[in-house]
């Protein structure tokens, strides 16, 4: 997102970004200000007073149901938000959205507004200022809405609640931003209508989130480190398979016997945050060489990449994910080991990549030969190698990904507006 906006000033757009507090953003999974401090600073920002309820760890503030029964306030408060918009944790939050998106309309009126679909209650301001002030919008859905990423497949029918709500919004969006082909795929065989306003966006990677050089780090006496980089947002049976294959390889290889395994990012929110099964399972690996860092501020990611021999990307999903991280991971130069299905996303874009294990799937004897092959690419891999392996990933810059669609849409909305001078988003 402050990709999009930056490239939207680039263009001469008026770009204002509604958001919520700090405090709310802190309460999740705190901030990260490197980021802040490389958006434009023509764009303004305009913070709405919303939180996470359920997300409160202050027991001061519980209210004595919340205090005495839990998971029964847990559950009402899910209900709750369905009173307002099909989507359990966020739907209360639609008044709100729907008359800060107005209000900023009213004090600079707007000639396009992008709609991102985290949370999906944000796509009822497009629809209210599109039905009051017929402000075009775009919906920039990345992971989509009825689509199961992680499952495949549908996730709601076009005649649920959710249902009606999507193919209502959509029906007039001036463009939909998918971040993969298969979802975008998903998305003009669902709505046909709709077919050649998708588009795919992919994420892609910020040059300076790599490091530079392809030399590649001097792998030390004491033998390589692994890394990982990135939410650990899946089932703690997943991380649970990639820890024993972890195991399985440090027994049966010497190199790795003598390396280490670490891991970086988000772990939970809230009052889980590092403090759940996953944390639990890395401290008792332990004593197998695996240790958790915590998160890696932006301006950092480079360094960090810098001190590893080898990346192990775990993914969950299939077809429909691809992930962000991906792109960094290849742009390194260092050996990926790929840590989900063999039918993925990330395995469409890896391929071909020198210095890749190759997708094969997560059975523990198949992850424990991936450990053992990309120990042996990080100590024999040269800086050709290494300089192959980056420029792969060359054409998945952030900027160059998403320039066609920022600049397809910004054409589009001013070849329809009869507004003179910049246009506002």
């Amino acid at each position: 997102m402050r990709e999009t906006a930056n490239q939207f000033c680039a263009l001469g757009w008026d770009v204002t970004v509604v958001t919520i507090h700090e405090e709310s953003w802190e309460r999740e999974y705190g901030l990260d200000h490197t980021l802040s401090d490389l958006v434009d600073p023509r764009v303004r920002v305009v913070e709405l007073p919303l939180a996470r309820e359920d997300l409160e760890t202050d027991i001061r503030k519980f209210s004595e149901s919340r205090a005495l029964r839990p998971t029964a306030w847990a559950r009402r408060e899910r209900e709750r938000h369905l009173n307002f918009f099909p989507e359990l944790v966020f739907g209360g939050w639609r008044d709100s959205v729907e008359q800060g998106v107005v209000d900023v309309h009213r004090a600079r009126p707007a000639d396009l507004l992008l709609v991102s679909c985290a949370p999906y209650v944000n796509l009822a301001a497009a629809k209210r200022l599109w039905q009051e002030h017929k402000v075009p919008y775009a919906v920039d859905f990345r992971d989509g809405w009825s689509v199961d990423v992680i499952g495949g497949g549908e996730a709601f029918t076009k005649d649920s609640e959710a249902g009606r709500w999507e193919d209502e919004v959509l029906r007039e969006a001036k463009a939909v931003w998918c971040v993969n082909d298969p979802i975008a795929d998903f998305y003009r065989e669902r709505y046909p209508s709709l077919a050649d306003r998708v588009e795919v966006a992919r994420n892609g990677f910020d040059p300076d989130s790599v490091p530079e050089g392809a030399e590649g780090r001097t792998p030390a006496d004491d033998g390589l480190v692994f890394g990982y980089l990135g939410s650990v947002n899946f089932r703690p049976e997943f991380l649970e398979t990639v820890l024993d294959a972890w195991r399985e390889a440090r027994r049966r290889d010497p190199l790795v016997a003598r390396s280490r395994f670490e891991i970086r990012g988000h772990i939970g929110a809230g009052a889980s945050r590092e403090a759940n099964a996953h944390t639990e399972l890395i401290r008792k690996a332990e004593a197998d060489g695996v240790a958790f860092g915590g998160p890696v501020a932006k301006a950092d990611v480079a360094a960090t990449y810098g001190r590893w021999d080898a990346l192990v990307l775990m993914l969950v999903g299939g077809r429909y994910v691809t992930s962000g991280k991906v792109y960094e991971f290849m742009a390194t130069g260092l050996p990926v080991i790929s840590a989900h299905a063999v039918d993925h996303d990330a395995s469409t874009v890896l391929d071909g990549r020198p210095l890749w294990t190759g997708a094969r799937g997560m059975a523990l004897e198949e992850l424990t030969g991936a450990f053992v092959d990309a120990a042996r690419m990080a100590s024999e891999a040269t800086g050709d190698d290494r300089a192959a392996a980056r420029a792969h990933a060359e054409r998945f810059t952030r900027s160059s990904l998403l320039a066609p669609a920022v600049r397809r849409l910004s054409e589009a909305v001013q070849a329809g507006s009869d507004t003179a001078g910049r246009g506002q988003a």
